[in-house]
C-alpha cells in the first residue's frame, strides 16, 4: 500500500516518449509552434513566420482582388475644382450646369459667389471668365476671388 514512488522510472519512461516520437509528430509539433507563435525571436522558424508574412503583405495584392480601390467623391455638388492661382491665391473652376446664364452678368457673378462661399468663407469675385469648347458652349467658368 505504501509503495515508494520512483521519480527516475517516470523520467525515463518521458525520455523514452520523446525520443520514440514520430516523424509526422515531430511536424505536428513544429506547426503547432508556428500557429502558437512559441519559437524565440532569432531562430530559424521566427525568421521563416516573419518571411511568410511579409510574402502575404506584399505579394497578395497581386493575386487577391481586395476591393479597396478609393471611392471617388466629389466634394461639392456642382464639381467645383480648386487651383493654385499667382501670388497665394486661388482660381475657382465651376462647371456651367451649375450656373443660370439666363439672367444677366450681375446674376453670374452672384451665383458663383454663392457657390464659392460654402467652401472658403465670404468672398469677392473680383473676375470671372468663361470657358468655352471647340463648338463654342460653355463649359466652365474661371473665378478669381478676393478674401473679405
Amino acid at each position: 500500500m505504501n509503495s515508494p514512488i520512483h521519480w527516475q522510472q517516470s523520467e525515463a519512461v518521458a525520455t523514452a516518449l520523446d525520443n520514440a516520437v514520430s516523424p509526422m509528430g515531430a511536424v505536428w509539433r513544429t506547426i503547432r509552434g508556428y500557429i502558437l507563435w512559441s519559437y524565440e525571436r532569432g531562430s530559424l522558424h521566427y525568421d521563416v513566420m516573419v518571411t511568410l508574412i511579409l510574402l502575404f503583405v506584399f505579394v497578395s495584392p497581386h493575386f487577391i482582388n481586395f476591393k479597396d480601390k478609393p471611392i471617388e467623391r466629389n466634394p461639392h455638388l456642382t464639381g467645383v475644382v480648386v487651383i493654385a492661382g499667382d501670388k497665394g491665391g486661388f482660381i475657382y473652376q465651376i462647371q456651367a450646369s451649375a450656373v443660370n446664364t439666363s439672367a444677366g452678368a450681375d446674376d453670374v457673378r452672384r451665383q458663383l459667389e454663392q457657390i464659392i462661399e460654402p467652401i472658403s468663407g465670404a468672398v469677392n469675385v473680383t473676375k470671372y471668365e468663361t470657358v468655352k469648347d471647340a463648338s463654342g458652349r460653355t463649359q466652365s467658368y474661371k473665378v478669381w476671388v478676393e478674401k473679405e
